[in-house]
């Protein structure tokens, strides 16, 4: 991923936390047919392995899972996207004193490299969709727990599913969000990006702005 200086996040907190915001990650990895990608929400073990671990589970049905070398492990990609939006240069106070502008977009994004391995056992599977049910189900004022369900069409559920697994060996970060521009600048999207409703992309550019040197 290209990161100018400007642009780079290397805190742990921080990309770690961005994955947790939004854990719908693009999982991307070499098939026999070629490049290939697939949209999975992924838990994070932070602790597991020297940089972490993802832990998500696919359809049995998806061929993804035997494409994978039995007891073995293939190299993968998966990207996480936070907040973004498009930027008009009409934001900018310098622009209507230079028009030295253009368009641009504002995002976050975090590249995770690892190593895909699959666990197609029931019990594994299990525990991964009762700590994705746990984890996204907290906010509900009545959370759905694995137990609502009737046993014999949850156990079908599950057999239905294939556990899998990024084991990290790389993550990197990058928060493109107007830190190369000018404070007045900065804060012209920010207001702008307010009045069209776009707070949490206004908050992230306002939590960047605050990690900015002074000047």
């Amino acid at each position: 991923m290209y990161t100018p200086a400007a642009f780079a996040e290397d805190r742990p907190e921080a990309l770690h936390g961005l994955i947790r915001a939004h854990p719908l990650g693009l999982l991307c990895r070499q098939g026999p047919q070629g490049l290939d990608a697939e949209h999975l929400p992924f838990l994070l073990d932070a602790e597991r392995g020297p940089h972490g671990t993802l832990v998500a589970h696919v359809a049995r049905a998806n061929a993804l899972w035997r494409e994978v070398p039995a007891g073995g492990a293939v190299d993968a990609l998966v990207v996480f996207r936070g907040q973004h939006g498009y930027i008009s240069p009409n934001w900018y106070p310098s622009k209507h004193e230079t028009h030295r502008a253009v368009p641009t977009w504002n995002y976050e994004a975090v590249h995770v490299h690892g190593r895909l391995t699959v666990h197609d056992d029931e019990r594994h599977v299990r525990r991964v969709v009762a700590r994705l049910t746990r984890q996204h189900e907290a906010a509900e004022p009545q959370p759905w727990r694995m137990g609502d369900a009737p046993r014999d069409y949850l156990d079908e559920m599950l057999r239905a599913i294939v556990g899998i697994e990024v084991g990290i060996t790389r993550i990197e970060g990058k928060r493109k969000l107007s830190q190369n521009r000018t404070a007045p600048d900065r804060d012209g999207v920010i207001g702008q990006l307010q009045t069209r409703g776009q707070q949490a992309l206004a908050e992230a550019m306002r939590r960047a702005a605050e990690r900015q040197p002074p000047g």
